[in-house]
């Protein structure tokens, strides 16, 4: 067994990115600029966002987080939104989910311009993507693309399962994994809740990505000798443990799994310090103008 650290790829990443960085910013004369919009105060949103902002100024990178209380209405919210919009300075923009129950994430996602949709929720984003176009990737899926290019992992018709349907990480994950690229070229299943024998269908995938939010879901008798897990899940539980008083847990039983597996994702330190490269890589890419004309 072998580890997909996300540590190590990301470090790599991230110091090319900075160096992109730096010559956009002596070319431009301003820093790339992500907008982090957070709405209450999620123990795991703060903890999200903040990772973020950090890793924006080790890059190179302007940030600004906007936070509200959640007693501010949709209407506010989208006329914030609308206002980021039309500024130039700012390049991405993202809005921290989840949101309060009485705001609609779709009508957020959709009030943000897709270009400036670094999270990559937007539907003109995912319609790109399904058709291969260039666009904003899902910042997970992206992450996770660019983790099997690093260690030159062959997926050419290779078959990939996803557990989990998420608009956010399996359903993109799915059309990635299918895309005649590399890595890409999977036979894939999409597996979920309603799935019938679920086990069977997991042990059949030669890649299982783990995208379902249960902790310790994957057990070692759903995954076949050899298969690449990757793990997407972050759960967290209180622990008496930890200096933070909580622990993460990902969807794959690692101890029993890793026993298993050729490659395999830690958690913490796996899938979640790549969702942060990718969306970095989007928001160099929006300020540079790569992926839409400005």
């Amino acid at each position: 067994m072998r580890l997909l650290d996300g540590k190590e790829v990301s470090a790599k990443i991230k110091e090319d990115i900075k160096k992109e960085a730096a010559e956009f910013t002596a070319k431009a004369g301003r820093k790339p600029h992500l907008v982090a919009i957070l709405v209450g105060n999620d123990g795991g949103s703060e903890t999200y966002v903040a990772s973020k902002m950090r890793n924006c100024e080790l890059v190179g990178f302007e940030s600004t987080n906007i936070r509200y209380g959640v007693d501010i209405t949709e209407e506010e919210l989208i006329a914030k939104i609308q206002e980021i919009n039309q500024d130039d300075t700012i390049d991405g923009l993202i809005v921290q989910l989840p949101l309060p129950k009485h705001i609609d994430p779709d009508k957020i996602t959709e009030a943000i311009d897709y270009r400036k949709d670094v999270d990559g929720f937007h539907p003109i984003n995912l319609g790109r993507m399904q058709r291969n176009l260039p666009c904003f990737i899902p910042a997970t899926p992206y992450g996770i693309m660019m983790m099997l290019e690093h260690y030159g992992i062959d997926t050419s018709g290779k078959h990939a399962v996803v557990v989990g349907r998420s608009n956010i990480v399996g359903s993109p994950m799915s059309i990635l994994l299918a895309r005649n690229s590399n890595p890409g070229n999977c036979t894939v299943t999409l597996t979920h809740s309603r799935t019938a024998d679920l086990k069977t269908e997991v042990l059949r995938g030669d890649i299982v990505v783990a995208a379902i939010g249960k902790k310790n879901f994957v057990t070692a008798d759903m995954v076949k000798d050899g298969a690449i897990v990757i793990d997407v899940g972050i759960n967290r539980e209180n622990s008496t443990e930890t200096k933070s008083g909580f622990k993460l847990y990902g969807d794959v039983d690692f101890e029993e799994v890793s026993k298993k597996a050729s490659w395999i994702t830690p958690v913490p330190g796996g899938v979640g310090l790549m969702t942060i490269v990718g969306l970095l890589k989007n928001t160099l890419e929006a300020a540079k103008g790569t992926i839409y004309t400005k």
